[in-house]
């Protein structure tokens, strides 16, 4: 299968600032040294809790943020080596759909501007080629043409991220970055979207980075899965594997937290300890042993890399090898 997206150590640090004159006295750590691939075709979700650094990889793989260092390979070109100012033809090819339904459309504009806008933004087609298309991609995310006129805040939020998507998919991109595009929807329109993203990747041949914290949502659409804690990526597999067989503790306590739709199923649920440490001041070694209940003095002295240990199952932990051979003091 062939690599759409290559990420190779990607590390984005903000700077904190203070003093007289706010200079730099810190740095928050919000993605460090990440690196995974997204085959073409495929869709790769990012998952972990909030602060873990999701969107802010995701925003830096498009460089919405510049990254601090790193490489980001889209399609065989070095996307880092660019200048900024070169950057537009490459935005035909890779989208966004934010995560807010409601701030991330202009109040100002009606809906048929809003999805044309990127049409005129890169000159592509005359002004009646332009119409034809809004009207074609909106029936496509299925809303009716009859909308044209209104205005975003005359939709309810499941037709403003339709309205969002049909922004994102004017162009014919290869690549969408999705930033948990159904969490602000109500539970009933969730599925909705859901299989609307499913069925533009099948018409249109897109790539989706899916950035979400909704684990039933990720099972439902991933290809395979990263999981992500204070900046670092800790487990990198396809779904089933992931669901099915998770080697890092840390995965296992998020899926222990899926509820079961079923009172006499008896589940072990893995509580995490603790609170989420500073992305400022991150513990060493693994950043995970702080509330992790296998910690040992390995963990504190030195970083676990990120290995496969069978078939593109990469984890970071001191006591999974290769073989997927899991050395824990206690059975899991």
């Amino acid at each position: 299968m062939k690599k759409l997206i290559d990420i190779q150590n990607l590390t984005k640090f903000f700077p904190v600032l203070g003093g007289v004159f706010s200079r730099p006295v810190g740095w928050v750590k919000a993605v460090d040294d990440v690196s995974f691939h997204i085959y073409e075709g495929e869709t790769f979700s990012l998952v972990g809790e909030t602060g873990s650094g999701k969107t802010t990889t995701g925003k830096t793989v498009l460089r919405l943020i510049e990254p601090t260092k790193g490489k980001i390979i889209f399609d065989g070109k070095d996307v880092t080596s660019i200048p900024l100012s070169e950057m537009r033809p490459l935005r035909r090819s890779m989208q966004i759909i934010f995560q807010d339904p409601y701030g991330s459309l202009n109040p100002r504009l009606p809906i048929g501007e809003i999805i044309r806008e990127p049409l005129l933004v890169h000159k592509v087609g005359t002004k009646k080629e332009q119409e034809e298309r809004v009207v074609e991609i909106m029936k496509l995310v299925g809303l009716s043409p009859e909308y044209l006129h209104r205005y975003p805040h005359e939709f309810s939020g499941g037709q403003r991220q339709r309205i969002g998507i049909a922004r994102a998919v004017a162009l014919n991109p290869k690549f969408i970055v999705a930033d948990e595009p159904v969490s602000a929807l109500d539970a009933s329109i969730q599925a909705q979207v859901l299989n609307l993203l499913l069925e533009l990747q099948q018409k249109l041949a897109l790539t989706y980075l899916l950035i979400a914290h909704n684990l039933a949502v990720v099972r439902h659409v991933s290809d395979r899965v990263g999981v992500m804690y204070l900046g670092k990526l800790f487990e990198v597999t396809d779904t089933k594997e992931l669901f099915d067989s998770p080697l890092h503790p840390y995965t296992q306590a998020l899926l222990s937290a899926i509820p079961v739709p079923d009172p006499d199923a008896k589940k072990v649920r893995i509580l995490l300890q603790g609170d989420l440490p500073s992305p400022i001041n991150p513990p060493s070694g693994c950043r995970f042993r702080t509330r992790c209940r296998y910690a040992k003095d390995i963990c504190a002295e030195k970083e676990p890399p990120l290995i496969d240990v069978d078939c593109e199952h990469y984890v970071a932990c001191h006591f999974v090898k290769k073989g997927k051979k899991v050395e824990y003091t206690h059975s899991l």
